[in-house]
Formats: structure tokens, sequence, C-alpha cells
């Protein structure tokens, strides 16, 4: 019904606009046969008019027909464009109708999912209201069994709940105590791991650059004789030149079976280097009596001092100390005629000076301070023969005598913790002093002394509750402490060895440091028959 109309309204509107077109043409048409009519006089008027309307007629069929074809075919043209435009929405509509089937399919899903997922949880719920209902029900049963278990172990262990608190809270303790020990041992092994290997770093630097010698200085003296025959002349008439030659020193000349030998013995080694500096002279010079051995040892005298001077000059110059007080010079020449445990007081003092200068030029301190300081820390040492007090004491007092720096004095004070350290520069010479003291070969004891600091180190160790057995190694250098595993636990192991280190520290004397080792051994064995 809607085609047809559409085909008669194009219809319509191409006669009417076929119309005025034809009202053109038959009006041109008309123009021309009045034309021809004027050429054509003989014609008539009839004719003219009949060709006219002949004409006309037939250009208005012609035009009609022209219309109609015109009309039919924008007709055509708006029908395809319609049926175009109407595929085009009929598409779409399916589309959307595919779209909203899709989404209303998924809505279903979605709708049985929440339904599935809210019985679920009505399940779950009704289940949690069960296992609450429980569970309330098993702790009222819990509590009834621990307050009846509770009175039970109270009878049986003869505890009130008070003394249980009491027990509970002694374990707490120990088990605070535990993990206290536990992060102590932490923070001392992550600080040593830093704090060594730094130090372990300058002491390494410091001890490369040293290569200094050293000679162990003994209490006699040998001087050689060009011939045997010359022992009877030092001993003179009645053993007067021996005699005035001993006097005169103030040492023992020991003349015995060994060959072109003779050997002068004393305590204090500045004497005896007089004494062996004397005897070579009169030796060499042949006359040998008691004016001219009078003379010979004040003439070595001077010299021996004249050398101490010399000596005190030129460690100081090679260390780097300048500004030294004259009496101080002397005092540090001395050293050279000076042993402690075998080792020569100047070569130690010198490598202590250069050991602490290179640690302090490391960390970044005054260098010529701690040298001055490690140069003088064992002055006092010269002083110990001929007066009382301990060597720490006697370089205080000289030390301030003379005007040396507060830090200096505190460097000879605190080497051996008598006093306590004002300054980085005062353990620099501390440390010093032990790296060149304890490195091996550096110094000799006594044996009886050695003896006896090995048994005080094990008697130290062994008076420890649960200590099995302890072992003093590398020449004392280091403790061996085997414990028995059922009374020392791991955490009680760090507290042992410190609690050993710090008595060992405080009631021996011993030079170096000392290693306290503990080891826990745990072992299980049993026998296959």
């Amino acid at each position: 019904m809607g085609i047809e109309l559409a085909i008669a309204i194009a219809i319509g509107v191409t006669l009417v606009v076929a119309s005025p077109i034809a009202f053109v043409f038959g009006s041109r048409k008309g123009r021309a046969a009045e034309e021809a009519a004027r050429r054509a006089a003989g014609e008539s008027a009839g004719q003219v008019a009949k060709r006219i309307v002949a004409e006309a007629e037939r250009e208005a069929e012609s035009s009609k027909k022209q219309a109609l074809l015109s009309g039919k075919e924008e007709v055509m043209k708006v029908r395809e464009a319609w049926e175009l435009e109407a595929r085009k929405r009929r598409e779409e509509v399916e589309r959307v109708e595919k779209r909203v089937v899709e989404r209303e399919q998924q809505l279903d899903k979605k709708v049985d999912l929440v339904d599935g997922k809210e019985r679920d949880l009505g399940r779950r719920a009704s289940e949690l209201g069960r296992r609450e209902k429980l569970l309330e029900d098993r702790q009222t049963e819990l509590d009834g069994l621990v307050g009846e278990e509770r009175r039970r172990l109270e009878q049986l262990a003869g505890l009130s709940a008070s003394e249980a608190k009491a027990e509970l809270i002694r374990r707490l303790e120990e088990e605070a105590q535990a993990d206290a020990g536990n992060r102590i041992r932490e923070i001392r092994e992550s600080a040593k791991r830093n704090a060594d290997r730094e130090a372990k770093k300058i002491v390494a630097l410091a001890v490369q650059r040293i290569a200094a010698e050293h000679t162990a200085e003994i209490t006699a003296s040998a001087v050689a004789l060009p011939k045997d025959d010359m022992k009877g002349r030092i001993i003179g008439r009645e053993g007067r030149n021996i005699r005035a030659f001993e006097l005169a020193t103030g040492v023992d000349v020991i003349i015995d079976d060994t060959p072109d030998t003779v050997v002068v013995s004393c305590f204090d080694p500045v004497r005896r280097e007089v004494a062996r500096l004397a005897l070579e002279k009169l030796v060499a010079d042949g006359r040998i009596h008691p004016g001219r051995i009078e003379e010979v040892v004040e003439k070595s005298r001077k010299e021996v001092e004249a050398g101490i001077i010399e000596t005190g000059e030129q460690a100081a110059y090679e260390v780097g100390v300048h500004g030294l007080h004259p009496e101080i010079i002397k005092l540090i020449g001395r050293m050279k005629w000076r042993t402690s445990y075998g080792q020569n007081i100047l070569f130690h003092s010198k490598e202590v000076a250069f050991l602490a200068g290179i640690m302090a030029a490391e960390l970044g301190l005054d260098v010529a301070m701690a040298k001055r300081g490690a140069l003088l820390h064992d002055i006092g040492k010269v002083l110990t023969h001929d007066h009382e007090g301990t060597h720490v004491q006697l370089g205080v007092e000289v030390a301030t005598k003379y005007g040396e720096h507060p830090l200096v004095v505190n460097c000879i004070a605190a080497h051996h913790d008598d006093v306590p350290h004002e300054s980085e520069v005062s353990v620099l010479v501390q440390a010093g002093d032990a790296i060149s003291g304890s490195r091996p070969g550096a110094r000799r004891e006594a044996f009886e002394t050695y003896v006896k600091r090995l048994e005080g180190l094990e008697k130290i160790a062994a008076s420890y509750k649960g200590v099995d057995r302890v072992f003093a190694i590398q020449a004392g250098r280091e403790i061996r402490v085997i414990v028995n595993p059922d009374m020392v636990d791991d955490n009680r192991m760090n507290s042992l060895t410190e609690e050993i280190a710090r008595r060992v520290e405080s009631e021996l004397q011993y030079p170096g440091q000392i290693k306290v080792v503990a080891i826990r051994e745990m072992r299980s064995s049993n026998i296959a028959r």
C-alpha cells in the first residue's frame, strides 16, 4: 500500500512538472508558427492553426512521455534508496535485538550465581553458628578441665598458685636472659666484623711498614783477649788490678777457663758498658795498673755518657719528635742499655712510635702527639734501678717534671690501663705497645714466670662452674676451655668467655693479649652387640 501511494505521488508530481514544460515548448512553437505564417502568406490561417495545434499536440505528447520517463526514473531511485535505508535499519534492529538477548542471558546467569551464593552463605552462616555454639561448649569444658588440672597439679607439686606464678616468672626471666644473650652475641659479632676488619687493616699496614732490628741484651758482656796470657795481667799481682777495676766500675769480672775471653757481669747495663769499653782499651794498650785503670774507666764513662746523649738525639730524630728536654734526651739514650723481657727498650719504644704514628695517620689523629707519647711511654723503666715505684709512676713524674703535654703524660699513665684514657692517641700508644711486645720473638721471660702464668690462666678458667678441662696453649697466648654440655648451654658460652677474659685482665700480668676460646661438644655413643 505504501509503495502504490508513493508511485501515485510520483506520477502526480511528474504531471505537474510536465505541464509548464509543455506550455513553454508550445509557446515557442507558436512563435515559430507565426513567423512561418508571415513567411507563408499564401497559407490560410486555418491550416496554420491546425498545423500548429498538431505540432503542439505532438510536442506535448513527447514532453509528457519524457516527463513520465523522468518521473519513473526518480521513483526508482527513491525506491532503491528507501529499500537500502530500510535494509540497514532492519540489520541494526537485528543487532540490537541480539545484544539484548545476550544481555538477558548473562543477567540470568548472574542471577543464578547470586542465588547460589546466597544459599551457600546461608548454609555457612548456619554452620558457623553451630560451630560457635560447639566452641563455646568446649571452652566451658576446657575452663573446667584447666581448673581441675590446676588443682591436681598444685596437689601433686605441692605448689600454690602464687608459687607456680613465681616459678613461671623465673622461667620467663631465664628465657629473657637467653634472648638477651643471643642479642648481645649478635650485636658483638656484628661489631667485631666491622671493627676487626678496619682495625686489622690499619694494624697490618702499620706492621708491614716497620722493619726494625731487635737485640736481646743480657746481664753479661764478653771481652775478647788477644792471647790467654792477658788474663794474668788483668788479675795483677795478688789480684790488685782486678780489684781496682771492679771497684772503679762496680761490675764483676769473671775469669775462667774460657780461652781468650773475659766476662764482665753487672745488672746495670750502663756500668757494664763502661766496664766493657774500659777493659777493651786496657787490653789494647797493654798498660794495666790501678792508676791507669781509674783513668781509662773515667774516660770510658764520659764516652758512654756522650754516646747516651747522641743515641737519644738520634732516636728522637728518627722518630720525628722535637723539642724534648735535655734530661729526657739522656733518659731516651739510656734506653739502649735497658731491656724488658729480653726486648731492648729503645728499639721497642721506637717501634711503638712508628706504629702509633702510622695508625694515627690512618685515623686522621695527631701524628706528632702519638709518636711523642709512644717514644716516652716506657721512659720510667730507665729509672727503676735507682728509684722506688713502678715504671709508669716514674715515667709520669719525669714527663710532668720536664713540662710534657698532658696528653703525653696520659699516654704514659694509661698504657697499662692504670688510669682512664683521655684521648684516642693514648689508645693507639697502648695498641702499638701490645703489638711490639706480642710479636713472636720480641720478648723473653723467665721460665718460672712463664710456668706461673700458665698455671694462673688454667686456675682462673677451671674455677667456673661447668668447666670440664682447661688447656693453656700457644705459649700462654690462648686458653682452650672445654665445658660440660649438660651444665653450660650455648647462650652461657659468650658470658663465660667474657668473664674469664675480664678476670685474667684484672688478676694476671702478661705481655700482649690472651685469647679465650670455649668449646662445647655434645657426643652420643652406643655399642652394637
